[in-house]
């Protein structure tokens, strides 16, 4: 089966760079890892001891950041090396202060996993939620370099849970530890008799949390809400803006202001969500030098301040359930105590699954749903507020999973000094 995986995955590289030669975001990840070794050799020296991080994309990063953050605190004396496999991830992180150096995964072939792991040599590797790469795992295990998966979140439906899963099911026993978000998870896992496994819950509590501790205030954020209700809608998606426009521009409610962070933030595509709204409009961009208190409706057409922007929030509004690309991170909003909207489609995430239940998130599945649970929320505060606060007590009774990771390798991973 190892002969088969490494021959379909020589396949699938023939054909990604082939493709890449007419899709801008596979010439990125084909470009990024052409220079990966080159990176490594330039920063990496013969004697340095190291850590190495490994995230698919930049939603696995914001997952494993606390754990990198205190391993980085408490091994100041290692280099940190953090690879990514989605240009998504590492064209955003590629700067990150946490990593030494920010590379690109090169694709799991027999050559790469040898030699990746002869320029790293790495003290600890930690892999986030669902990285599993076959050669590396196995080149690892073989040269006894201690391999985490953290935030591990497993399902019936994949492979290693099936006949045929034989092969993948194997390479996760070549983790030394992994560490899954759920009971659900864990007793998957035991299914296939592995044995190194603690249920330690999901970092990302530990994530937003640590966002309560340092300053969210944003001056122009401050002059545009000019304390009035906020709705904000986060990494949204057109068939979120769909549902959300049409409310946008019927509310007749002069004391309710709106903030639309869109997922993506390409010109073309701000221009036509700005020119469906028929209330006034101002960017980000635009924002300089202006009066925008006196604006309805604010876009930011920029990454990095949606984090932020929710301790803005009386009312969120979070992208991507509605349509089939994924329900975005709820948890920033959450954790300020905020009631949040979400779309229909969101059997995949059990944050979400949890605050529903809790009530302190809605989920709607068309513009007549969305109208409704907004004028509940809006008309009455006290009801709004309960339910944003049981929001901040779920992230608040969910947090410790970083403590528990940082007991299992202080204790039992010697790392050199």
């Amino acid at each position: 089966m190892r002969i088969l995986y490494n021959i379909l995955t020589h396949i699938a590289i023939f054909h990604v760079k082939l493709v890449s030669l007419f899709n801008n975001k596979l010439k990125l990840g084909v470009d990024g890892r052409n220079q990966t070794f080159t990176k490594l050799k330039n920063c990496i020296a013969t004697n340095d001891k190291t850590l190495w991080f490994h995230c698919s994309s930049l939603g696995e990063y914001e997952q494993g950041l606390p754990v990198f953050e205190q391993l980085k605190a408490d091994y100041p004396h290692l280099k940190i090396v953090l690879s990514f496999f989605s240009p998504s991830g590492y064209e955003i992180r590629k700067d990150t202060e946490i990593a030494d150096v920010v590379v690109y995964l090169p694709f799991d072939t027999i050559n790469n996993s040898k030699k990746i792991i002869k320029t790293i040599n790495p003290q600890l590797v930690v892999f986030v939620k669902y990285e599993i790469w076959p050669n590396y795992l196995y080149q690892l295990h073989t040269h006894n370099i201690p391999t985490l998966l953290i935030s591990a979140l497993f399902k019936e439906r994949h492979s290693y849970f099936k006949w045929y899963g034989r092969f993948m099911r194997q390479s996760l026993f070549y983790f030394t530890h992994i560490f899954t978000q759920d009971k659900t998870s864990k007793k998957l896992l035991e299914t296939i008799h592995y044995p190194n496994v603690t249920v330690s819950g999901d970092t990302r509590f530990d994530r937003v949390t640590n966002q309560i501790s340092i300053n969210n205030s944003l001056n122009f954020m401050t002059e545009f809400k000019n304390d009035k209700c906020c709705i904000v809608a986060g990494s949204t998606w057109k068939e979120d803006e769909d549902i959300l426009v049409p409310f946008i521009n019927t509310i007749k409610n002069d004391s309710i202001k709106f903030i639309i962070a869109p997922h993506n933030i390409k010109l073309k595509d701000i221009q036509h969500l700005k020119e469906r709204i028929t209330k006034s409009v101002v960017l980000y961009s635009e924002h300089q030098n202006r009066d925008i208190s006196d604006f309805d409706v604010l876009i930011l057409d920029t990454i990095g301040l949606l984090s932020k922007t929710y301790n803005y929030a009386d009312i969120a509004y979070i992208g991507g359930a509605m349509g089939s690309t994924g329900l975005h991170n709820t948890l920033e909003a959450a954790v300020f105590g905020v009631p949040i909207i979400i779309g229909k489609d969101y059997d995949e995430f059990p944050e979400a699954k949890a605050m529903i239940s809790k009530k302190g998130m809605f989920s709607v599945n068309n513009r007549e749903e969305l109208f409704s649970i907004l004028k509940q929320l809006i008309q009455n505060v006290e009801y709004r507020n309960k339910a944003g606060n049981k929001n901040s007590s779920y992230i608040k009774n969910n947090r410790g999973a970083v403590i528990q990771i940082m007991d299992y390798i202080r204790k039992y991973i010697k790392i050199k000094d």
